[in-house]
């Protein structure tokens, strides 16, 4: 019998790494349109967020891809760092998110335009019914860095959100986290 490494390696508090890590960086350019408004002074390349993920071998039951979400503690015009948000084209699909470092906040929101938050924190485990959409948002002062595993059949549907937007927004200010209406 042969022993061989797995050939991926997930630090604690660190990033993914190996052949089959796939990485993605969102630049502020790209992210503009999910603001409430557009930060003239903010470079529009700075690294808002990065996802590090191992897709699933096949796009079918059974299979499954884990991933890093790491949101940097960047602020728009006061407005917290947050992901694009999305529901997921196949439903029946959940997703299962664990914090490993940073604070912010999980917002869902259901098919009926409900939406709401929980706190993520160091070791909070959030579980996404596939029938919400979902949004990470950095509400702290250091990076947020998220596991997060689902099924790889589950796709992304940006444009539900698109045409039906989270109702809220985070803001961070000096009395703190502030939440205004859309």
């Amino acid at each position: 019998m042969e022993i061989i490494d797995s050939g991926l390696f997930h630090v604690y508090e660190g990033d993914l790494s190996g052949e089959k890590v796939e990485r993605s960086c969102k630049l502020y350019r790209d992210a503009m349109g999910f603001y409430k408004s557009v930060d003239e002074t903010l470079d529009p390349d700075t690294v808002m967020y990065e996802v590090m993920t191992v897709n699933g071998e096949k796009k079918e039951p059974g299979y499954l891809n884990w991933a890093i979400s790491l949101l940097h503690p960047v602020r728009v015009n006061g407005e917290c760092c947050m992901t694009r948000g999305h529901f997921h084209k196949n439903t029946e699909c959940e997703e299962y998110y664990w914090c490993a470092s940073g604070e912010g906040l999980l917002m869902m929101m259901d098919e009926n335009g409900h939406d709401w938050c929980e706190r993520v924190h160091k070791g909070s485990l959030h579980h996404i019914n596939g029938h919400y959409a979902h949004r990470l948002i950095n509400t702290g002062e250091e990076d947020l860095r998220v596991i997060c595993c689902w099924n790889s059949n589950a796709g992304h549907d940006y444009k539900r959100v698109e045409e039906n937007p989270f109702k809220h927004r985070i803001f961070r200010k000096r009395r703190g986290i502030v939440i205004e209406d859309a």
